[in-house]
């Protein structure tokens, strides 16, 4: 008798599919959220939903009545504090989520399956994450603050622990990079990839955003963030760093036009068919999401391309006109645990970084005050030309003392400050400078791109 027959037809391993089996067979993926800010309590909500066969098991914030907050808003009514991983583990077996101000609790928990990081922190998201990945665990970073600055060591000490990072899909590097492997794979050559905005002013403070951030029950500092160029350089960075791709210039082209279709016209062709950039739009339709753009110079394709409405080419542009961090995770969670496959990962080492721009004339002994703040904001700027300028970081510069006076809109380098002392970013940064120093290949690559730092001022 035909074996095969007995066996049935093969189980399908589609990411919903397999989903739905979990689901059936009560084995959901369970996941810890670090984090219960605006971003973390959005991410409860979903995954309270329930998503089928995920499940949230717990919450670790530093205030736990956050985490409460976010079970409530979840429709999630009953929970256990947990202070060991023994006690979490407990309570998860008996189907009861549960809260934890030490994250330790889920990072070390065996009742858990991947841990999502959504603090916005560097130092302390760091931690959570290197914590993780020790105890073989997933992560999914929502925290372009960490991975612009340390994501490729983290990477390469998850690759060590034989456990998957990953960036999310729904923010802007995800929705990319979903697009950008997308294309390739129906054999299309991307050249160019990003993000469409809505706007960009490097002066806005907190300030100027305090109204917009208590409306929306956001923080100030990153809402500051967000119109500052700050976390579109950070999102670029991570996209960049996944790529390969670098910057036509410190800070990208940002056009501004009607319709994200125009890019195809208004990016440079030179850089973009020189390796590859990422960049983005200002006030182009449909306002969110994020865009690739292709290169076919074959006539016939062109003739094809044409027919289907995409332009007469060289240059094709395709996006995603939705970016929705806190729905799309979920097939990032599915993605790292079930076929373990990072949505979004850095390559090797840095491909750009995001280096310190004066908001306004500094003064000696000033305190920096960081992302989101009044005294900087940050441009992604291609590596080798950072380091070749000695560019401070804007994710290490908050409480760095000022040496000299800055000019607006200067670049602030190592030379121009003190750092504080034992900061795990810090190390982190030396290890990731010493595992792959200026003049790799990825480097190499981005030399003719931007000018040297300390030229370019």
């Amino acid at each position: 008798m035909d074996r095969k027959n007995l066996e049935g037809p093969p189980r399908s391993t589609s990411i919903y599919s397999v989903l739905q089996a979990r689901e059936a067979e009560r084995r959901p993926i369970r996941v810890g959220v670090v984090g219960a800010g605006a971003t973390g309590r959005a991410i409860a909500l979903q995954l309270g939903t329930p998503v089928p066969g995920i499940r949230l098991a717990g919450i670790a914030n530093r205030t736990p009545k956050h985490a409460e907050r976010a079970f409530r808003e979840a429709g999630i009514g009953t929970w256990e504090a947990a202070e060991t991983a023994g006690k979490a583990e407990a309570s998860i077996a008996k189907g009861v989520p549960v809260i934890a101000d030490d994250p330790g609790v889920l990072t070390r928990c065996n009742a858990i399956d991947l841990i999502v990081e959504v603090t916005g922190t560097v130092d302390f998201g760091a931690s959570v994450a290197l914590d993780a990945i020790a105890h073989a665990k997933p992560v999914v970073l929502v925290n372009a603050e960490l991975d612009s600055l340390n994501g490729p060591i983290l990477k390469s000490k998850a690759d060590a622990a034989g456990v998957v990072l990953t960036h999310t899909d729904g923010d802007e590097p995800g929705v990319a990079m979903t697009l950008f492997r997308y294309v390739q794979s129906v054999g299309l050559r991307p050249v160019a990839a990003g993000n469409i905005k809505g706007m960009v002013d490097y002066y806005r403070t907190p300030d100027t955003q305090r109204e917009f951030a208590a409306k929306h029950d956001q923080d100030v500092r990153k809402v500051t963030s967000f119109a500052d160029a700050t976390k579109l350089s950070m999102e670029t960075t991570v996209l960049a760093n996944a790529t390969g791709f670098g910057v036509a210039r410190r800070g990208m082209c940002g056009p501004a036009c009607g319709y994200v279709r125009d890019l195809a016209k208004l990016l440079p062709a030179e850089a973009m068919l020189g390796g590859g950039i990422v960049d983005y739009s200002v006030g182009a339709a449909p306002h969110t999401g994020a865009f690739v753009v292709v290169h076919e110079d074959n006539p016939y394709k062109k003739t094809q391309l044409a027919y289907y409405k995409l332009g007469d080419g060289p240059f094709y542009v395709f996006y995603t006109p939705f970016h929705l961090p806190h729905i799309q995770l979920p097939s990032t969670i599915a993605r790292a645990v079930i076929h373990r496959d990072p949505t979004v990962a850095p390559l090797a080492g840095p491909s750009c970084e995001v280096v310190t721009v004066a908001k306004q004339p500094l003064k000696a002994g000033q305190r920096l005050d960081g992302v989101g703040g009044f005294c900087s904001y940050g441009l992604i700027e291609n590596r080798a030309a950072a380091r070749s300028g000695n560019a401070l970081p804007i994710a290490m510069s908050d409480d760095c003392v000022l040496l000299r006076d800055i000019a607006k809109d200067e670049v602030v380098r190592f030379s121009d400050v003190k750092l504080p002392p034992s900061r795990l970013r810090d190390e982190l940064w030396a290890e990731q400078q010493k595992r792959w120093p200026v003049g790799a290949t990825i480097d190499a690559r981005q030399g003719h791109r931007s000018p040297d730092l300390a030229t370019a001022e």
